[in-house]
């Protein structure tokens, strides 16, 4: 049985990197990237990550050094949702139960890079990641099992990283011999929207709606927020125009 580590360590031969000229990396050409000198100003999973978000396997993809910068932010404001520049746990990290928003996204990302190892689709399970990251960073506090679950879902993709992290949240084994996090698909489905409420097609306020709900319900609890009311004044509204799960645009005149 291969490990998901060796797993992907092996699936480094097959990318085709290019140099920044666009050609085939390779020595007679003189545009090899070292790649010991990216680890020496990134780090070994900085590294790993670019080679996977580079885009599919199949594909022929140019190496750049602000890409690897991008990664490279990318898990420094990972650490950052989860420990101190101190390497310890945040205060807010918590034992508390988790929101059905951020069940929703902790279960999506689990599933989402969970079927992307299988077809090797390690792109777009980065991206997911980063929307894991970007949404969890805005609370406080955080659910500890949130961030235990995410670092079992990153430590595939940056072992090194997710290895500290897991000691720094408690644990005093290895992560290596975790199981991978498992989803529920009872928490995939939303029963709530938040759409954007548009006063003239300019963004006004947003609302937390029923999922598909009827557009007259949704104008009637628009109609009760004094931010809308105070971009209609004294108009009237001269058009609807309502895209379920995503907008209301109040055309006033």
């Amino acid at each position: 049985i291969v490990s998901r580590n060796e797993l992907f360590a092996n699936l480094f031969y097959q990318v085709v990197i290019l140099g920044e000229d666009g050609h085939k990396m390779a020595k007679s050409l003189g545009n090899v990237v070292n790649p010991d000198y990216v680890i020496r100003e990134y780090g070994a999973d900085s590294l790993r990550i670019f080679e996977m978000f580079m885009g599919p396997l199949e594909m022929a993809t140019p190496s750049s050094t602000k890409g690897v910068e991008r990664v490279h932010s990318f898990l420094n404001r990972e650490w950052r949702m989860i420990a101190s520049e101190e390497s310890t746990l945040l205060g807010e990290v918590q034992d508390i139960a988790l929101t059905k928003e951020q069940e929703f996204i902790l279960h999506s990302t689990i599933k989402k890079v969970g079927e992307d190892i299988e077809s090797m689709s390690f792109n777009t399970s980065v991206s997911q990641m980063m929307i894991f990251v970007n949404e969890f960073t805005k609370a406080t506090p955080r659910p500890r099992s949130a961030m235990e679950q995410f670092v079992l879902v990153l430590s595939p993709f940056a072992p090194h990283i997710a290895e500290e992290l897991w000691k720094i949240l408690g644990h005093t084994t290895t992560l290596a011999y975790e199981p991978f996090p498992m989803f529920d698909p009872a928490k995939l489905i939303q029963d709530e929207v938040e759409i954007v409420i548009q006063v003239s097609s300019k963004v006004r306020a947003k609302l937390v709606v029923p999922m598909n709900a009827e557009e007259s319900a949704v104008v009637a609890q628009a109609m009760t927020r004094p931010d809308i009311i105070k971009h209609i004044g004294d108009k009237s509204i001269k058009k609807q125009i309502y895209v379920p799960n995503n907008l209301l645009n109040l055309i006033v005149g």
